[in-house]
């Protein structure tokens, strides 16, 4: 089975990254830095529009791809910051869950981490939220609930650690509809699509290190000609490039059960084990990628990267955010090395 990523679907990248430049440029979407509500609703319905919520989804409602695909246009999503609960839609919208998903015309929240409390991203824009339990791809009661948006104990977080991201701190959920997901799906595509929003993350703050290294002089040599400069950036590019390589590999696993239940019965364990042990391999690289390079990226720039004028401290910021869902480093690793010892 080849992993990598073809000609299609770096065309596919090509055609969303046009997009989002021309319907959300980085400048256009930092006006709404601290907003309750980031990214308008002309603005979710581009996307929609676009097709990136519909793209599982069969002709003609959607465009018929697989899960390597759509996590090629995630990646480009990470890339350029979009704001919202992304991956919540397209988790209602790859079931049909949630009418109004796959067009833009509804926006559906992911909660991950236990409670109470929990902590929901963009509340008040929510239609509806899917409950998907720490259990995370070890297992959990997934729920389905619709009135998260009135829940009355929601408490807004005036200083959130993203200014893109508003948060709400809930000391109860509304009863919710219980999801049919016995093999977490959801979650295991939901942690597959962060990852790829990690790596655009991580492939970004990369560029713009690298960007800055050619054109920032000392001694009348610009900066990437320093040897401690290239390794900064050699050391980028490596973590990038494996992460994607993990993301894309779990993806496309996800997309071939027959390949799936071959490789399962190769390693002498079931299919859902090594799909777990695939999904959560790859967040844990991502994670680690987007959160070290943007660090990195910030170093490279010396003082002008700790400046709010340049976006460095929103990736950080915004790969810190989704280092939370969809499992921690720590539940994360922990799967790993279960599943490790049972294989």
């Amino acid at each position: 089975m080849d992993f990598r990523v073809d000609e299609a679907q770096r065309d596919l990248a090509d055609g969303i990254r046009s997009v989002v430049a021309g319907r959300l440029p980085l400048e256009h979407i930092r006006a709404g830095e601290g907003a309750e509500r980031t990214i308008g609703e002309e603005d979710w319905a581009a996307l929609g529009e676009t097709g990136v919520f519909a793209l599982t989804l069969p002709e003609p409602v959607g465009t018929g791809l697989g899960l390597a695909d759509a996590a090629v246009v995630f990646e480009e999503l990470g890339r350029a910051l979009v704001p919202g609960p992304l991956v919540g839609t397209f988790l209602a919208a790859s079931r049909d869950l949630v009418c109004g998903a796959a067009e833009g015309r509804a926006r559906v929240g992911v909660i991950t981490s236990g409670g109470p409390p929990w902590l929901i991203e963009h509340l008040t824009s929510l239609d509806a939220a899917l409950h998907l339990p720490a259990g995370g791809l070890g297992g959990g009661r997934s729920l389905m609930t619709t009135a998260i948006r009135d829940e009355s104990t929601a408490l807004r977080i005036e200083a959130p650690l993203d200014p893109l991201t508003p948060l709400w701190q809930v000391s109860r959920l509304p009863a919710g509809a219980p999801l049919d997901d016995p093999d977490r799906h959801l979650f295991r595509d939901g942690a597959v699509l962060t990852a790829a929003l990690q790596v655009g993350h991580a492939a970004q703050t990369l560029d713009m290190a690298v960007a800055y290294a050619k054109e920032r002089h000392q001694f009348g040599k610009p900066i990437g000609s320093f040897q401690a400069i290239k390794h900064l950036c050699a050391d980028m590019l490596v973590r990038a490039e494996v992460a994607r390589a993990a993301v894309h590999a779990a993806a496309c696993l996800a997309d071939a059960p027959d390949v799936l239940a071959a490789e399962a019965g190769a390693a002498g364990t079931t299919p859902s084990a090594w799909m777990q042990r695939a999904a959560a391999g790859a967040k844990l690289l991502a994670d680690e990628a987007a959160i070290a390079n943007a660090r990195t990226a910030i170093q490279v720039h010396g003082g002008m990267g700790y400046t709010w004028e340049v976006p460095l401290h929103l990736h950080l910021k915004r790969s810190h955010l989704l280092a939370t869902t969809f499992g921690t480093r720590a539940e994360l690793s922990s799967l790993v090395a279960s599943l490790v010892r049972a294989a």
